[in-house]
């Protein structure tokens, strides 16, 4: 059996995957109740009601908001949008579940048959979607260890009830990398449609993975496995990679696949066995008797498709058009709204050079030493302290020669640490470049008095003695010198030197 050096997955074996990935939506109350649905922070149980904690007798109503939401999604991914659709009960029990089951949706979701395209090696994939369909949430079970060792858990049902969407993906997706790269498509597509804040950490957004393996060119599907607790498109990729290998490790031992449930364990970089995978007979579905069949007009569809905001291709597409981006600062830049209305507000507010010009330097630093930054304090764009008017005006000075590029990071870091702006920064700790001839001279003289030496290797033919002396004069500046400013000016005064 060969392996690829990528993946380490066989040659003679091929992955197919699946995504269904969970995101709830940002409304501002739950799915069927009045209790507010931005919970987090705050003391456990602390949004909940009679509806959303299960009580016998009460009635749910739907969230408009949270149709609207789910109809937008579904538009965003080419779906059909069916005008008859039903909630349904979905029965299980388990400690987070207040109801013993979870209001869904099962044969009539509100979109199916959509698709989602993801780039990868200058290639364009279609991957399909099934449906995407709406519910509630669970509670949240903590899992306590007391002292003794004995263990507990509490539950916290300020999640239960919160509208969730569920995106279910065709198993169209041949490699871990593939699905990484339709996650983060998806991702990018719901944070600009406004729906949903994109945060896998903080469980705002989920993904369980249904990965199966068969030998190449076999037509039947293998026996899947659901992998869950992925909160990172890292570790999406990783748990699938593994467990991809384990498959196939187990089909060559002679051993067979169990359909199952496992969890990702992150420190150990292993996917475990955690329940044995229900088939959907097994929730014993049927429609929710509380809440009416909905009706979905044209109208309404034709109203919230014409206010659609731009989605991430077509960004990607007008940052190349309009500011002459490479495709691959376009694709970075536009896979994230708050990243790409941030690039624009910072071209917007740049006053040196024509267009193209002035976003080629925000797209090079936003992607770059920006980028370092926010990696190093984990941190968003959203969560930046430097605002885009503070960048435009760093690189407005660094293009008027006021500071050096090198001075520029030394600046934008501090910036970015304290929320100063950076031309405050500047002008406060004077470290604008120097430009004025006599000064310039002032400290060349002051240089070649002080290092004999350097003059004698110069007058003698060491051409490179100049950037000796070149160095010497950044440092009595603090850097302050332009080195193409201070060369001349060394020169000259070394040839009036060797002329005497």
């Amino acid at each position: 059996m060969t392996t690829t050096a990528a993946s380490g997955v066989a040659h003679d074996y091929e992955i197919v995957i699946g995504l269904e990935v969970h995101t709830q939506l940002l409304t501002a109350s739950k799915m069927f109740c009045s209790c507010g649905a931005r919970y987090a922070d705050d003391a456990p149980n602390s949004h909940v009601c009679p509806v959303c904690m299960g009580m016998p007798g009460v009635l749910p109503v739907i969230n408009r908001q949270a149709v609207e939401y789910t109809l937008m999604v579904g538009l965003a991914l080419h779906c059909q949008i069916p005008e008859f659709s039903k909630f349904d009960r979905k029965n299980y029990f388990y400690p987070d579940l207040p109801k013993g089951y979870q209001i869904s949706q099962y044969d009539l979701p509100f979109c199916r048959d959509g698709y989602l395209e993801i780039q990868l090696d200058g290639q364009t994939k279609r991957v399909g979607v099934t449906r995407a369909h709406l519910e509630e949430d669970t509670g949240r079970l903590v899992h306590i260890k007391d002292g003794m060792g004995d263990a507990y858990s509490l539950v916290d049902l300020n999640r239960a009830g919160v509208p969730l969407l569920e995106i279910v993906s065709e198993p169209d997706m041949r490699s871990p990398e593939e699905a990484r790269l339709y996650m983060q498509k998806l991702r990018a597509i719901l944070v600009a449609l406004g729906v949903s804040s994109g945060r896998m950490e903080e469980g705002s957004l989920r993904c369980d993975a249904n990965v199966s393996v068969r030998r190449r060119g076999e037509t039947k599907l293998g026996t899947k496995t659901e992998i869950k607790n992925m909160n990172s498109f890292r570790a999406v990729q990783r748990a699938l990679e593994f467990e991809a290998q384990r498959q196939i490790a187990e089909i060559e031992a002679g051993r067979r696949i169990i359909q199952e449930t496992r969890g990702w364990v992150e420190s150990k970089g292993i996917t475990v066995s955690q329940r044995t995978k229900e088939e959907a007979n097994d929730y014993r579905y049927f429609p929710e008797p509380d809440l009416p069949p909905l009706t979905v007009a044209r109208e309404w569809i034709a109203e919230i498709a014409e206010r659609l905001p731009e989605l991430p291709d077509a960004r990607r597409e007008r940052f190349i058009a309009r500011y002459q981006l490479s495709a691959q600062d376009a694709e970075q830049l536009a896979a994230d709204r708050p990243t790409a209305d941030y690039f624009e507000a910072t071209v917007a507010a740049m006053t040196r050079g024509d267009e193209p010009s002035r976003a080629k330097a925000a797209a090079n630093w936003l992607n770059g030493e920006l980028t370092r930054l926010m990696k190093e304090a984990e941190q968003e764009v959203a969560d930046l302290k430097v605002t885009a008017s503070g960048l435009a005006g760093l690189l407005d000075a660094i293009d008027a020669g006021t500071i050096s590029t090198t001075q520029g990071k030394t600046v934008l870091e501090r910036a970015f640490a304290s929320g100063e702006a950076p031309v405050a920064i500047i002008q406060r700790e004077g470290i604008a470049q120097l430009s004025d001839t006599t000064e310039l001279e002032a400290f060349a003289r002051q240089v070649i008095a002080a290092n004999p030496k350097a003059v004698e290797d110069y007058q003698r033919g060491r051409t490179n003695a100049v950037q000796f002396l070149i160095g010497q004069v950044m440092r009595q500046t603090k850097g302050r010198a332009k080195p193409d400013s201070i060369q001349p000016i060394l020169i000259a005064q070394l040839d009036a030197l060797s002329a005497e």
